[in-house]
């Protein structure tokens, strides 16, 4: 796990009752603290053990002894409230909770490919374009505006809506196998 990216100075801060400092402290925490959830909380608990953790931390910092423990003291939260869930589902059913939990299945990079193509191919032009662009290339929403001819104000509403439809095609495979056809016949139409 990559460590984080919490300055002593920003963590001496919030210490000291900087509620900036405690908001970019928790906020530079919280995606480090989801991930080592999601290996130690049921799914359906990661993000309550993160947020009870947040609310702690946030409540206890000034009793933290040393700046230099706050990655583990942070990570010996979130497990300890992934433990007190744990046990409080187990009292709920008495029923014992494995450590065994099953894998998140996740297509191969291959499909994720074939996937991708599948949708782009399948997007009007301009949504391709925009896309492509944007999240390829990495032209700025400024770059986009000029070289698509648009205001800022429209070029942000075509990258939403094409992200949108993106989002939308990923999303439903049988609905994307669909559209794959009746968008190649919109293409010939319109040739």
């Amino acid at each position: 796990m990559s460590a984080m990216k919490v300055s002593a100075e920003s963590i001496a801060a919030a210490q000291g009752g900087d509620l900036n400092a405690l908001n970019d402290v928790l906020t530079n925490s919280r995606q480090h603290l989801r991930r080592y959830a999601e290996y130690h909380c049921g799914v359906n608990d990661v993000e309550d053990a993160v947020q009870e953790t947040l609310i702690m931390a946030s409540r206890r910092l000034g009793d933290l002894r040393s700046i230099e423990a706050f990655t583990s003291w942070l990570f010996r939260i979130v497990k300890h409230e992934c433990n007190r869930m744990r046990r409080g589902w187990r009292m709920l059913t008495n029923q014992e909770i494995g450590d065994d939990i099953q894998p998140v299945i996740t297509p191969e990079p291959g499909e994720w490919r074939l996937d991708l193509s599948r949708m782009l191919v399948a997007l009007p032009p301009q949504y391709r374009t925009i896309l492509l662009l944007r999240d390829v290339e990495g032209l700025s929403l400024e770059e986009l505006s000029v070289r698509l001819e648009l205001s800022i104000p429209a070029t942000k509403s075509r990258l939403h809506r094409a992200r949108m439809l993106a989002r939308e095609r990923l999303s439903s495979p049988e609905a994307e196998a669909g559209s794959l056809d009746s968008g190649r016949t919109a293409e010939r139409v319109l040739d």
